[in-house]
């Protein structure tokens, strides 16, 4: 901690609390999942450039990682050398680019799930409603409202005076932890972190709901087992990914009481 006069000019992220031959297994853990998903999504974006009507996943692998990447070297790091120190602006700047992509996920997510819809629905008309200027007007569209997102709120959390305690209950700068080492009022704060964090999580939900009901009366009305089959199966991977972020994500930022930054939360951060 540091005297209360005095300026917090950086903050230690405590992470987790591991005797140090669990921190090497969870180095050698974590950095093999970072290497499998840089190669993973750098051989997806590859591959979709030889197919133009594969673009919406290359820009979901592209930011696959830049949103890994904000988190996961960083905590490396602290798993190898235990240096968990950041500056004060390298605080504020990883927060913001977390929710800028994490933001962004969430508007992709819901673009994907709309193009299943008219893959679906419409298969005739898809090659002519979603064409190549329709699929960069989308992708384009969620990354200049992912983008713009977390404005307002890193603005008023870098304002916040921190005179306190340094230490953050966090392994990255999270909004929740953040607000609760400030010394002045964050109620401003708390609230258009809570607002934004609905906002996106409700409009890009309600747009994946709306698609996956139109999506399942469809198939349902498909006469045979096999076509069932195969137009469920191209659905299978993003419902699994839309399930895993958006049930994290709202435990983490929506549920009432969210941002204690128990070990709990820690672990749901991870998936």
């Amino acid at each position: 901690s540091m005297d209360n006069q005095t300026s917090v000019t950086e903050f230690l992220l405590l992470g987790f609390a591991l005797s140090p031959e669990l921190r090497l297994l969870s180095f050698a853990i974590f950095l093999a999942i970072y290497l499998f998903t840089l190669l993973g999504n750098m051989v997806i974006i590859a591959l979709s450039q030889q197919e133009a009507s594969l673009h919406t996943p290359s820009h979901f692998s592209f930011l696959e990682i830049c949103y890994t990447s904000v988190t996961v070297p960083r905590l490396l790091g602290d798993f190898h050398h235990g240096h968990r120190a950041i500056s004060f602006h390298a605080c504020i700047t990883q927060m913001y680019f977390f929710f800028f992509f994490g933001s962004t996920e969430f508007f992709l997510l819901a673009t994907m799930a709309y193009d299943r819809y008219l893959a679906i629905c419409h298969p005739l008309r898809y090659p002519v409603l979603m064409d190549g200027q329709a699929c960069a007007r989308l992708a384009f569209g969620s990354w200049v409202s992912g983008f713009l997102t977390p404005f307002l709120p890193t603005a008023f959390i870098s304002q916040l005076p921190f005179s306190g305690t340094n230490h953050i209950n966090h392994f990255f700068c999270d909004t929740g932890p953040l607000l609760r080492l400030s010394t002045g009022d964050t109620q401003v704060a708390n609230i258009s972190v809570f607002l934004v964090s609905v906002v996106v999580v409700l409009s890009s939900f309600l747009l994946t709901l709306t698609s996956y009901t139109l999506i399942i009366s469809t198939i349902c009305r498909i006469p045979s087992a096999t076509g069932r089959h195969k137009a469920f199966s191209t659905c299978t991977s993003h419902l699994t990914v839309v399930t895993i972020f958006y049930g994290t994500v709202i435990f983490m930022y929506v549920r009432p009481g969210s941002g204690r930054a128990s070990d709990m939360d820690k672990m749901v951060s991870i998936f």
